[in-house]
């Protein structure tokens, strides 16, 4: 069966949070791994509002150093310490972000109880971290400062045994591992089995790309393609793309572009301004030309794949 897999919207509005909408913050589950993707001011009081696992969180990923991405994380940082953490958290970013947290430390003179680890990112496409269910890669947007959206990656599972098959050729254990990864199964006999008819391929790889603030671009289209979900920001509506081209962010349709040259399968669009109090439109707009786009809502669980 495959593994849980989905984020939680903690917020959604753009650079100015409003009383309904918090600046931007997602929780991102893989079973029980827990992955903070933006940090904005009030993110850990949304994640105590939403009764997640807070001290589960053991990676956190900034696209960018504008404060409305980051500014929760010093908070955040020193409940930790105060609620007595001990386990190393792990933090990647663009540079800059670990001189500002120093910072934060020389001047309060107070330092964490637990190991943070920072990790820049770099230009290009990079490999930030994987684990035995997922990998998670850098998208280099085009933004203003350097700015990163990520793709979190589900490792490819290996194959199931088709269970009439088991009993029928009475397939010892210390050959399944083998089997599942690909080998055929050879009996006592010598005979040998192919491996495709004694099993089922294991489910394709599900794919989450958030995409952080940027322009409108196809730089990352082959990176995000297929991608089973794909938040993008779509700050403004398509009536001012002036207005965006000149702040570095997306309208709503062209997240919808971005979407449809992707083949994505779904797309969900977020980071509104704080001007607009509906959302309506926001969807009305994008499902022109993306049909199957749902909107950022603030503690709604989405499912990848």
């Amino acid at each position: 069966m495959p593994g849980l897999f989905q984020t939680r919207i903690l917020g959604s509005s753009a650079a100015v949070p409003t009383s309904l909408r918090h600046t931007t913050a997602q929780l991102l589950q893989y079973n029980n791994n827990y992955i903070l993707l933006d940090c904005a001011e009030g993110t850990q009081m949304q994640l105590r509002r939403f009764k997640t696992p807070l001290m589960k969180i053991n990676r956190i990923f900034i696209s960018h150093l504008h404060g409305d991405h980051y500014l929760g994380l010093p908070g955040l940082l020193f409940t930790y310490h105060l609620l007595g953490r001990e386990k190393d958290i792990h933090i990647y970013s663009p540079p800059g972000l670990e001189e500002i947290i120093e910072l934060h430390y020389r001047v309060s003179r107070l330092r964490p109880s637990f190991e943070v680890v920072f990790h820049e990112i770099n230009e290009g496409r990079e490999l930030l971290c994987s684990d035995n269910d997922f990998l998670v890669e850098s998208i280099e947007m085009e933004h203003r400062i350097p700015t990163y959206g990520f793709l979190i990656k589900e490792i490819e599972g290996r194959r199931n045994i088709k269970k009439e098959i088991i009993a029928r050729y009475d397939i010892p254990v210390s050959q399944m591992p083998d089997i599942k990864k690909g080998k055929n199964l050879i009996r006592p006999d010598g005979q040998i089995i192919p491996n495709e008819v004694i099993t089922t391929p294991a489910p394709s790889p599900r794919i989450y790309a958030f995409c952080s603030d940027t322009n409108y671009t196809e730089s990352y289209i082959d990176q995000i393609t297929g991608a089973d979900l794909l938040y993008h920001e779509a700050t403004f509506m398509a009536d001012m793309e002036e207005t965006a081209r000149a702040k570095t962010h997306c309208t709503t349709k062209e997240a919808a572009e971005t979407a449809k040259k992707a083949d994505v399968k779904r797309l969900m669009i977020g980071h509104y301004s704080a001007r607009y109090k509906e959302l309506d439109s926001f969807l009305k707009e994008a499902e022109e030309i993306f049909p199957n786009t749902i909107l950022a809502r603030e503690g709604e669980v989405i499912p990848v794949g």
